[in-house]
């Protein structure tokens, strides 16, 4: 597999895959909202539209970086998302790294959204559909947020190793990176202690994250990739949590 790392000033061309890695948090949020129930993530592109969305889908939830602020209804926080019930949601999300990479490369044929918590599912889809290029789209610090390009790397290389690699130091970088540092010592708002560690749990989820263009939005939802031997489709869209909300 042929597999480049940019960040998002970086993407000259539409590429033909795209794997969007925002570690920190924006992709590990997305996966424990769908852990939590979540039917589908609308990206957003601005703070206005996520708003705007939130008035026309009152029922929607939304959520943005840094602090609290009037008309979102959370942050974008693993941590303090965890406890929170949203079967059967529509979840509206708006971030300063994650959401804007996901939006540049709307045009690629597949376009998925990863960190450490979904990364083997995510690998296991690359191999599973036969990639041979994937552009790994580094979204923090325009390309040079190490927390992504550890995550990028690691993904890359369990897509094409048949056996398993060793994370610890994929995740040890990570651990010790600038955005890490910024979460650990309270600088970013709307963190809870506990953002850092759940960043870093490797495979936390069964599922990869596959976003789509929908009615003009583009649409994160959680997409079951099943091992070879179970039978089943790589492109089964899955769901979690019991309980539904109108």
């Amino acid at each position: 597999m042929d597999a480049r790392f940019l960040g998002i000033p970086e993407l000259a061309e539409v590429p033909s895959v795209a794997v969007v890695i925002d570690v920190m948090r924006a992709c590990t949020v997305a996966a424990w909202a769908f852990g939590q129930g979540a039917e589908k993530i609308v990206l957003a592109g601005s703070l206005d539209e996520a708003l705007a969305l939130k008035d026309r889908h009152p029922n929607w939830v939304a959520l943005k970086d840094g602090a609290p602020a009037p008309g979102f209804d959370m942050v974008n926080s693993p941590g303090l998302l965890r406890s929170i019930d949203l079967g059967g949601r529509t979840v509206v999300q708006k971030t300063t790294a994650g959401t804007v990479g996901a939006l540049a490369v709307k045009d690629a044929s597949l376009v998925l959204c990863a960190g450490f918590v979904v990364a083997e599912a995510t690998a296991r889809l690359l191999r599973t559909r036969g990639c041979d290029s994937v552009t790994f789209v580094v979204t923090g610090e325009d390309g040079r947020a190490d927390e992504d390009l550890a995550c990028a790397q690691y993904i890359a290389r369990r897509a094409t190793e048949a056996g398993r690699t060793d994370a610890a130091e994929f995740l040890r970088r990570a651990g010790e990176s600038r955005a890490a540092t910024e979460l650990t010592e309270g600088v970013r708002r709307g963190a809870h202690p506990d953002d850092v560690a759940l960043c870093l749990e490797l495979d936390r989820f069964p599922f990869a994250m596959v976003a789509t263009s929908e009615d003009s939005l583009m649409v994160l939802r959680p997409y079951a990739v099943p091992s070879p031997a179970d039978g089943a489709s790589a492109h089964s869209p899955v769901a979690f949590g019991a309980r539904r909300h109108g």
